[in-house]
């Protein structure tokens, strides 16, 4: 197989003669190279490429010690098909309900295969629209129907659509989903303080084996649809972890302990069941836990901890000693 760049090179050479002006300069563009880097690199170069330009460093992806290190590992050798329905925000809300119940489940009102297909008129006065296949990008929340720019709507669903997840970071899982739009029920959170607007707090659970063993407190601050995160990580006992991240900033306000929150890690525990590593996450509405959605590679993998010790102490959770293959 030829090298990304030799491939580009024969590209441009076949296309070249007789291409106007314009498809000339795009042929030449960084922008359209990184493309066919992204779709014709192998997975593991890809990776380790990306791993050390965006990190700093590469490593032995036979011998992985760290947090981060041992998801690349996972994303080359841990694929489940299973995982693929676990991504999936549609499919995913099935299998929830069947692992621990469909209370756990916030409704999905309608499911489209396109932007063009999405009716308004089939949807109550307020909803959230989603992507299935991503994390938050098209989201729009609609408390007033009447008030909806519908065509705006439409080209922002269409443009997350064509975004492939597995050709950003080669998170397998998502290799295989097929793209949708959904609307699903709009929710609130009456935990949330007043000035912080159309907020959620996310419960995100940190399994290894199977076994819930930290979690992070995550806040989406949501203005005109545009997400601003926060996040905390804390022990299961809900003190203060000793450990963070620096691309997020702790939430602003304190959370307090739900009353049922040994329930949500039962909960997290039991969707965890036949995982290396899984993070779980869920909402607790008012007393109502409701599941949000599994990651498998936060940060899309490349999200290190802070401090350097803890990067390596978590990466000790993941258990991969005589793994091989998981598919």
């Amino acid at each position: 197989m030829k090298k990304p760049k030799e491939f580009f090179k024969d590209l441009s050479e076949r296309c070249w003669v007789g291409a106007s002006p314009i498809r000339q300069f795009l042929m030449c563009s960084p922008f359209v190279e990184g493309m066919v880097y992204r779709s014709h690199t192998a997975d593991e170069k890809y990776i380790m490429d990306k791993y050390e330009k965006k990190l700093g460093n590469g490593f032995d992806i036979d011998n992985p010690r760290s947090f981060t290190e041992k998801l690349q590992w996972l994303k080359l050798h841990d694929r489940k098909p299973i995982y693929s329905v676990m991504v999936d925000k549609v499919l995913a809300k099935e299998y929830v309900s069947s692992a621990v119940g469909p209370q756990y489940v916030i409704p999905t009102l309608k499911v489209w295969n396109s932007a063009r297909e999405m009716d308004f008129s089939e949807l109550p006065e307020q909803f959230v629209l989603k992507c299935n296949h991503n994390s938050g990008r098209g989201m729009v929340i609609c408390k007033d129907k009447s008030a909806l720019d519908e065509k705006e709507i439409r080209k922002k669903i269409k443009k997350a659509l064509k975004r492939r997840e597995y050709l950003v970071n080669r998170e397998w899982p998502y290799k295989n989903v097929v793209p949708k739009v959904f609307a699903e029920q709009l929710v609130s959170d009456s935990s949330v303080p007043e000035g912080q607007t159309d907020g959620l707090i996310d419960y995100k659970f940190y399994c290894f084996n199977g076994k819930p063993q930290f979690l992070y407190i995550g806040f989406a601050n949501i203005v005109n649809n545009i997400k601003h995160d926060y996040l905390s990580f804390y022990n299961l006992d809900f003190t203060p972890a000793d450990f963070g991240r620096h691309d997020h900033p702790r939430i602003p306000f304190e959370v307090k302990k739900p009353d049922n929150f040994d329930e949500m890690i039962r909960i997290a525990e039991k969707l965890a069941q036949g995982t290396l590593f899984v993070r779980v996450d869920l909402y607790n509405l008012g007393g109502e836990i409701k599941f949000s959605e599994f990651t498998f590679f936060p940060g899309g993998g490349m999200a290190r901890f802070d401090p350097e010790e803890a990067e390596i102490r978590i990466g000790e959770m993941i258990r991969i000693d005589g793994e091989e293959d998981r598919i």
